[in-house]
C-alpha cells in the first residue's frame, strides 16, 4: 500500500511538472508575435542611429518593455534590462518575473549581433495553472484512492479467504481437542498413583503433562478467537487463591523438571474477569516452568497491588524484551508453543489497565511483575 501511494505521488508530481512546462511554453509562444514586433522596432531605431551622423542620438526607450544590445562575444554594448545575465542558448525563455526574446538584426548596427527584449510576466497564467493543478490533482488523487481501495480488496480477498479457512479450522480443531483432553485429565486424576508400578506412574505423568499442555494451548487459542465476542464479567478476585489453584494445575509439569516453587503471600485483590486473569497467570506460570532449568526455582510473591513471578531459567536478551509480546514470537525454538502466550498476557493487561514489568538476565533469571 505504501508503494502504491508513493507511485501515485510520483505520477502526480511528474504530471504537474509536465503540465507546468506545457503551459509555460504556450504562454511564451503567445507572447512571441508581440516580442517580434518589439525587436523589429528596436532594430529599426538602432539602424537609424547607426546611419545618422547626429551626435545627440539616444538609445530607444519604451514604457512597455526593455531592451539591450550585445556583440558577437556576448558582451553588453548597452542595456536597459533588469537582469543583464542573458541566456543566449535559448531565443525565448522566462527567468524570474520577466520574459526574454533574443533577435539577430542581420547587420551589426552599432556593433550589435544580438538584440534582447525583456517584458514583464504578469503571471496570470500561473494562477490559472495552480488552480487547475489543485482541481485536477484532487480529482486524480480521489480516483487513485478509489482505485487503490478496490485493488487492495481484490488482492486481500484470497488472503482473507485463507484466514477465514484457517480460523474455522482452528475453531473446529480446538473444539474437537477439548473433549478428549478433558477426558484424559479426568481419568488420570482418578487413578491412585500409590497402587501402580513406578514405571507406569512415570508414563502417566508424561501423559498428564502432554494433556495439560494441549489444554493450555486450547484455552489460549479459544481466548484469541473469542476475546472480542465474549463480554468481560467483572468480579473481585482473590489473587492468592487463584494462584494457588493454578499452581495445583501446573504441579505435575513442575515436578517433572524438579522445580521448587515458593509462594510468599500478602492479601491482594483485583476487580476483573476471572477467566481472563486465569489465562494471564497460566501463561506466566507456563513460561516460568517451560523456560526454567531442571532443578530450578520459581518464586511467587503477592503484594497489595500486584504480584511477581521469578524463575531461574534462560533469561531474556535485553533487545528482545519488547519482542516477546508480539504474536507468534518465540524466545527460543527449543521449546514448543505457538508464541502467543505473552501476547495474550499483554492483551489482558491492557484491557484491565494492568502494568507489566520484566527484569531479566541471560542464563540467570526472569522476573515478571504485574501491578494495578
Amino acid at each position: 500500500m505504501g508503494l502504491y501511494i508513493f507511485l501515485t505521488l510520483i505520477i502526480f508530481a511528474l504530471a504537474s511538472v509536465m503540465y507546468y512546462k506545457f503551459e509555460k511554453d504556450v504562454m511564451l509562444y503567445s507572447k512571441l508575435p508581440r516580442l517580434q514586433e518589439n525587436s523589429k522596432d528596436v532594430i529599426r531605431r538602432i539602424k537609424a542611429m547607426h546611419e545618422s551622423l547626429l551626435e545627440d542620438n539616444f538609445y530607444p526607450r519604451y514604457s512597455t518593455f526593455h531592451s539591450a544590445i550585445f556583440d558577437a562575444d556576448y558582451k553588453k554594448i548597452f542595456s536597459l534590462l533588469h537582469n543583464d545575465a542573458v541566456d543566449f542558448n535559448d531565443y525565448l525563455y522566462k527567468k524570474g518575473k520577466y520574459i526574454y526574446f533574443i533577435k539577430e538584426p542581420g547587420l551589426y548596427y552599432l556593433g550589435a549581433k544580438y538584440v534582447v527584449i525583456e517584458v514583464p510576466d504578469d503571471e496570470k497564467w500561473l494562477t490559472t495553472l495552480y488552480r487547475n493543478i489543485a482541481l485536477y490533482g484532487t480529482l486524480f488523487l480521489l480516483f487513485m484512492a478509489v482505485l487503490g481501495y478496490f485493488l487492495v480488496k481484490q488482492f486481500l480477498r484470497p488472503m482473507k479467504d485463507s484466514f477465514l479457512l484457517l480460523n474455522n479450522f482452528i475453531k473446529d480443531t480446538t473444539h474437537e481437542l477439548n473433549t478428549p483432553v478433558s477426558t484424559i485429565l479426568a481419568n488420570i486424576e482418578t487413578i491412585d498413583k500409590n497402587k501402580i508400578d513406578q514405571k507406569v506412574a512415570k508414563k502417566l505423568q508424561r501423559i498428564d503433562i502432554a494433556a495439560r499442555t494441549i489444554s493450555t494451548i486450547y484455552k489460549d487459542l479459544t481466548y484469541l478467537l473469542l476475546q472480542d465476542k465474549i463480554p468481560s464479567k467483572i468480579e473481585k478476585i482473590d489473587i492468592n487463591s487463584l494462584i494457588s489453584q493454578r499452581l495445583t494445575y501446573f504441579a505435575t509439569m513442575a515436578e517433572a523438571k524438579k522445580i521448587k516453587i515458593s509462594f510468599s503471600q500478602s492479601p491482594t485483590f483485583l476487580e476483573a474477569d476471572k477467566q481472563k486473569i486465569t489465562r494471564l497467570i497460566d501463561n506466566l506460570l507456563s513460561n516460568a516452568i517451560k523456560y526454567n532449568k531442571v532443578g530450578g526455582t520459581i518464586k511467587i510473591t503477592t503484594f497489595r497491588n500486584g504480584f511477581s513471578i521469578e524463575d531461574s531459567g534462560i533469561g531474556i536478551p535485553e533487545e528482545k524484551k519488547e519482542e516477546i509480546f508480539e504474536r507468534y514470537k518465540r524466545l527460543t525454538n527449543s521449546e514448543g508453543g505457538f508464541g502467543i502466550g505473552m501476547h495474550i498476557v499483554l492483551s489482558i493487561a491492557k484491557e484491565f489497565g494492568l502494568k507489566i514489568k520484566i527484569d531479566s538476565k541471560e542464563q540467570k533469571y526472569t522476573k515478571v511483575t504485574v501491578t494495578w
